[in-house]
């Protein structure tokens, strides 16, 4: 009989059944667990497993070779000491994303198949990453660790990954914009940690960064020139800090600035101008500024120039904005 090479998606939550452990095949459980597997050789989009206890066998490759999807989110992986070991999803050579949220993880699981794509790490218990962790991952280009407990020293040089074009560290405990984040992000979530000042060269490396947050941090200053590397970035994102005054030479092509719920009080001549170029010529631009402490009269009459919009109201935002979440 012809078998159909379609996609396969493996979906296993709390919803249907707690998985609090993975462990390697062994012969005395390995027909089991391929009779718990087998069934997503079929080709259906999506099938739940509501099993208390999930074993995924070290011959999966051969049960399942075309799994490309698996989540494994709202579970207690994590909780004991060998609840998830190292290369236990190896065989899964066609994996292509991983959702690993909201369990009880303590670190990232190495030896992960260098085919992903996508791995989602949001609600877990990481504070620090090993150095190796992603080693061989040449493919990964979307990484979500937000809410999770990852300071500046636990993430250090660990984000050796050469394609990443999205990542998001929402949530965590970081001080300070990281150091050593791949140069080829296109997003970056930053927002909800504990930054309070940002660096001129904060973002020296990301030049290709085109979405990029910070919101409902506790910055206070933003050095001029920080965003001077950042030609791509088209929308940017303070909101809900403690600035004082709208940060200077913001970014030449940025089309959405969201700087709400601050302290500002003032808005420097050169926050939307290169030298003699402004930032406003040949297109539109959204500055929303409300919930601050600006009084509309002392804005300098060229920013409000060309067919750039400024919200300084006492009202909701506009829905247009990007979401990184």
């Amino acid at each position: 009989r012809k078998i159909l090479h379609t996609p396969v998606i493996l979906k296993i939550d709390r919803s249907r059944g707690a998985c609090k452990q993975i462990r390697r095949c062994t012969p005395l459980n390995q027909a089991a667990a391929m009779l718990k597997v087998s069934a997503l050789t079929v080709p259906e989009p999506q099938r739940y497993l509501s099993h208390r206890q999930i074993e995924i066998p070290c011959f999966i490759d051969k049960i399942c070779p075309f799994l490309s999807i698996l989540s494994l989110s709202n579970n207690q992986l994590g909780h004991g000491s060998q609840s998830f070991p190292d290369g236990v999803l190896s065989p899964l050579f066609n994996l292509r994303t991983l959702n690993l949220s909201h369990n009880q993880l303590t670190s990232v699981p190495m030896g992960l198949p260098p085919s992903i794509i996508e791995l989602y790490l949001k609600g877990n218990l990481i504070k620090q990453l090993h150095e190796r962790t992603f080693i061989g991952m040449t493919k990964l280009e979307v990484l979500d660790f937000s809410g999770n407990k990852l300071t500046n020293d636990g993430l250090g040089n660990s984000l050796n990954v050469t394609h990443l074009e999205s990542l998001n560290l929402e949530a965590n405990q970081l001080e300070q914009v990281p150091q050593t984040l791949p140069s080829s992000l296109k997003v970056l979530n930053l927002g909800s940690n504990l930054i309070s000042s940002i660096k001129k060269v904060a973002f020296s490396n990301l030049k290709k960064l085109e979405l990029l947050s910070v919101a409902r941090n506790k910055v206070f200053e933003v050095a001029a020139g920080a965003f001077r590397a950042l030609s791509f970035l088209h929308q940017l994102d303070f909101s809900h800090n403690t600035l004082q005054k709208v940060p200077r030479l913001l970014p030449r092509n940025v089309h959405s600035v969201s700087l709400s719920n601050n302290r500002i009080r003032s808005v420097p001549a050169d926050a939307f101008c290169w030298g003699n170029q402004t930032l406003t010529i040949g297109r539109r631009v959204h500055v929303e500024l409300e919930n601050n402490l600006i009084d509309s009269g002392t804005l300098d009459p060229k920013h409000r120039a060309g067919d750039s919009t400024f919200n300084l109201g006492n009202f909701a935002r506009r829905q247009e904005n990007y979401e990184l979440n």
